[in-house]
């Protein structure tokens, strides 16, 4: 199991979670395929799920509020979950959580979000992820922050982080601060992505080495700045060899 965080708002952590949806959707499926090819087996489909429990501008529908980022989710996955399971906090307003929770009167806490994750059925998966929101420290309310949710969760189940740093101005302080909050913590970084969010970022190549060569984790690939941001065109630049 997976946890997906990113550098900032907007550093791509819907794309890249859904390319690795889509990644280990193909991959477990082709294995599934050869074995079933040596041994006579029957296929079965790849399990696989992300959930997003915690989402901000969210859309009114007449099945109630809905995210793009948890539907982006539920569209790579196999799983088949209610709404409520993969998205079970959600905000219309396009704002921090903690602020669209106080306006409406709703509590957030670490434990609380832990206690609405499906971890039956993220366990019971080949590949599973949880995206985050915003960045690591994404306050919830006075002294709670997702982050918190995190480590609560790891005392129990095996949870890497996956790191998706956001290719802009900037971004070499943004993921180094974020790594080090994130060991810090006490949590694994399982891997890290660099997603290009600025189309006119110059020096890329030089940026890219170094976030190489200070970066601790192994390095999933560099997704260019994309003009069409599917999960399969994302996917195809990206090695989830070593999760």
């Amino acid at each position: 199991m997976y946890f997906v965080t990113g550098t900032d708002t907007d550093s791509g952590k819907t794309l890249i979670s859904s390319a690795l949806l889509n990644l280990a959707t193909r991959k477990t499926a082709l294995a599934k395929i050869t074995v079933a090819k040596t041994t006579e087996a029957k296929t079965t489909e790849a399990k696989t799920l992300g959930v997003k429990p915690i989402a901000s501008g969210c859309i009114e529908t007449d099945a109630g509020l809905r995210n793009s980022d948890a539907l982006s989710l539920i569209e790579q996955s196999t799983i088949t979950l209610d709404y409520n399971q993969i998205n079970p906090i959600a905000f219309k307003p396009a704002i921090a959580p903690h602020i669209a929770a106080k306006q409406q009167g709703v509590s957030l806490t670490a434990s609380g979000i832990v206690d609405l994750l499906p971890l039956e059925a993220l366990n019971s998966a080949e590949f599973a992820l949880i995206e985050g929101a915003g960045g690591w420290r994404l306050p919830l309310s006075k002294g709670q922050y997702l982050s918190q949710s995190v480590q609560q969760l790891a005392q129990q189940n095996d949870v890497g982080v996956i790191l998706v740093v956001g290719m802009k101005l900037g971004c070499l302080n943004h993921a180094l601060l974020t790594q080090e909050a994130i060991e810090a913590d006490g949590l694994n970084i399982a891997a890290w992505v660099a997603n290009q969010v600025d189309p006119e970022m110059s020096e890329i190549e030089e940026n890219l080495s170094s976030l190489k060569e200070l970066m601790t984790a192994p390095f999933l690939g560099y997704v260019p700045y994309l003009s069409e941001p599917t999960a399969i065109n994302a996917a195809v630049h990206i090695d989830n060899s070593t999760l």
